[in-house]
């Protein structure tokens, strides 16, 4: 008996296209032998949906696109996730197409409501098992979340299943594969040793990165199988029986390597799915926009990127140096567009309204905002999206510019810690030369007045980026950080500054999620508040 993982890279509503990456899929899986074809999770409609599951009209479709895919299966057994409608209830399926026919459909009983997912939103859950025959062998299904708590693979055990095949669309943040194998092993043991063979969807959806990672754990909870991640393949395991046969285990990633990969993958996607040509950044000559760029470079290819600097009286010349080296090293289009004579115009308009009041914030964010409308009338001209730069870090303490530098099209580094952004650098580097030198090793700075460095108004990014993983993503309180061993003065500044700044993330652009918690889909705080635990 022979089992072809399919992971694909689907796309969310596009039947068609999904419909025939399956059936291509099973084509070649019937050619090498295979008797079954298991895919991810709402493979059909890609994942996640959201409110296309809210019409009754894409239900529809879905259910038209299923039956005439199952018209074209034959040889194999395909099994697909799907929406389904039935008895005026939607659920989260799966089927099971066959000669023709849809043989068996399998409804997910737990649907996750937490984090990222909020499927009771759109389906109730199952409660029956689904159980089908091979060639004597009994098949259990479940769906991602079926498998991370008790209940819906001993039931498909107790219905006579030898072996479970596993749907997922699990999205990736890091470390998240450790997690998957300590699921699957509890459901092994609960399942008193049946093995499980766990697909995963690849690829990214708006904010989302799925890394595939696709699986296969023995009736011991040994790993016999492991298929590369963030990129689309297919595996063909042999039975024994009941026991698959080992076959080749792909290494893991470093998290270094396994993040860059998320964010190179994320920018691919959403760019190439969405339809725009290319990409456009301002290169500053700092670490943040050297790293965006060679993801862009990565993702995309030299020849659909344009990187732009746009220095001002307050821009060092070895950030003039360094972001041209850099663009030349890449072989990206290049430009230059000094933004002193368009601030010197601004400031003469302002010139009453500003008279005898300081130099400080105001003529810092205008500069942002100047660079912020030429990349916007660049991507206006050429089609091109602009990538924003900016990283969690100062996304969370609001150490950016609305309208000016968070201005754009698709965030790279939105959920990527500044510590992080420096390890990516020199992980990226390593794979061949990308980043100057002396673009890691100088003190960050946003250049907007004269020597300013980031850490004038914000704590060592060491520090803040400790304190904003332990308020952001295990939300302890500032007591609780404290007794950590931060020094309270800087705890109660970060957190006020998070606070403080969740107006402006609302507004940011969406980017790549690679921590357990990011600022979108998973972390939902009110603007307008009053709570303030910086006081308490």
């Amino acid at each position: 008996m022979k089992i072809a993982l399919a992971q694909i890279n689907c796309t969310v509503g596009d039947l068609e296209g999904n419909a025939a990456k399956l059936l291509d899929a099973a084509r070649r899986a019937r050619a090498e032998g295979a008797r079954i074809v298991v895919t991810p999770e709402l493979s059909l409609t890609g994942y996640p949906p959201e409110d296309l599951l809210l019409r009754d009209g894409f239900f529809h479709a879905c259910g038209a696109a299923l039956a005439e895919m199952a018209q074209e299966v034959h040889g194999v057994y395909l099994v697909v996730g799907h929406p389904h409608l039935a008895g005026g209830e939607r659920y989260n399926a799966a089927s099971v197409l066959h000669e023709g026919k849809i043989v068996a459909t399998y409804h997910k009983q737990k649907l996750p409501n937490h984090s990222v997912f909020d499927e009771v939103r759109y389906f109730v859950p199952g409660t029956e098992a689904c159980v089908f025959d091979v060639d004597g062998l009994k098949f259990g299904i479940n769906i991602c979340a079926d498998i991370w708590e008790e209940g819906a693979a001993s039931c498909a055990r107790a219905g006579g299943a030898d072996v479970l095949l596993v749907l997922n669309a699990s999205p990736y943040h890091m470390l998240k594969q450790r997690s998957r194998y300590e699921a699957i092993r509890e459901r092994v043991s609960e399942c008193a040793g049946m093995p499980m063979f766990y697909v995963n969807l690849v690829g990214g959806q708006d904010e989302l990165v799925f890394d595939g990672a696709s699986f296969v754990m023995d009736g011991q909870g040994r790993l016999v199988h492991q298929l590369p991640a963030f990129e689309e393949d297919m595996r063909i395991v042999e039975l024994d029986g009941t026991v698959p046969k080992e076959g080749e285990i792909v290494p893991d990633l470093s998290i270094e390597a396994a993040v860059y990969q998320a964010l190179v993958l994320g920018v691919k996607d959403y760019i190439g799915k969405n339809g725009f040509p290319g990409a456009v950044l301002g290169l500053s000559g700092g670490i943040d926009s050297a790293v965006t760029l060679t993801v862009a470079v990565d993702a995309l290819g030299a020849d659909r990127v344009q990187a732009v600097m746009m220095p001002s009286q307050f821009t060092a010349d070895m950030s003039l140096h360094d972001a041209e080296e850099m663009a030349h090293l890449l072989g990206v289009r290049y430009s230059q567009i000094p933004i002193k004579p368009v601030f010197d115009t601004f400031l003469h308009a302002l010139a009453d309204e500003f008279k005898d009041l300081p130099f400080d914030t105001a003529e810092e964010n205008l500069q942002a905002r100047i660079r912020g409308t030429l990349l916007m009338a660049l991507s206006n001209k050429y089609g091109s999206i602009v990538l924003t730069t900016g990283n969690k870090s100062e996304m969370a303490v609001g150490y950016s510019t609305l309208y000016g530098d968070m201005a754009g099209g698709f965030a790279v580094l939105k959920d990527v810690p500044k510590t992080l952004v420096y390890r990516l650098a020199d992980y990226r580097n390593g794979v061949s030369a990308a980043i100057p030198a002396r673009i890691i090793t100088r003190a960050p700075s946003a250049e907007l007045r004269a020597n300013q460095t980031d850490q004038d108004s914000l704590p060592p990014y060491e520090i803040l980026d400790a304190i904003m993983e332990a308020y952001v993503e295990h939300d302890l309180c500032p007591e609780e950080i404290v007794a950590m061993g931060f020094a309270e003065e800087d705890v109660r500044r970060v957190v006020r500054l998070i606070d403080l700044n969740e107006y402006k993330r609302r507004q940011a652009p969406v980017g790549v999620r690679v921590t357990h918690r990011g600022f979108g889909k998973d972390r939902r705080y009110p603007i307008t508040s009053k709570y303030r635990p910086w006081l308490q």
